[in-house]
């Protein structure tokens, strides 16, 4: 008897198990941002804003041939744009984070290459690579929601 109180225990458990394992509540994927979602987001667009700001300056570092500036600039006050964008990006609803993030890393890659521009004292090829990194800049900027 004790045997078959065991077995019976035994098997309750394995179909206990097998019913929770087997049965997940349906998670639905957000397609809009709520208005308190948008308000933890304004946390990361603040300084993104700010380094969109610091940017423009660029150009006249540019037109100055004022290349150690260009090259600070870079490196100093946007060294951490990267990491925020991406931070941004990773907060945003799925169906955006693929494109934020591809925008990002793009607009990385031209600010990489302006730096190179920089080094080697190409006016040519700084100003386009500032052109694209603001370009893609604003494309980012476009898929945050705005907190008005």
């Amino acid at each position: 008897m004790k045997a078959f109180r065991s077995l019976i225990s035994l098997v309750l458990v394995l179909v206990t198990t097998l019913l929770v394992s087997c049965s997940s509540p349906e998670v639905q994927v957000p397609t809009t941002y709520s208005p308190e979602k948008i308000a933890q987001l304004q946390v990361y667009v603040e300084p993104i804003a700010a380094a969109r700001e610091t940017l423009e300056t660029i150009p006249a570092l540019i037109a100055q041939k004022n290349w150690v500036d260009t090259i600070t600039l870079i490196h100093g006050p946007l060294g951490l744009l990267r990491a925020q964008m991406l931070g941004l990006s990773r907060s945003l609803l799925p169906k955006d984070q693929k494109a934020s993030a591809n925008l990002a890393k793009d607009v990385f890659g031209h600010l990489e290459q302006l730096d190179e521009a920089a080094k080697l004292r190409d006016v040519s090829a700084a100003n386009y690579h500032y052109s694209q990194a603001i370009k893609k800049f604003d494309a980012f900027s476009n898929l945050i929601p705005n907190a008005s």
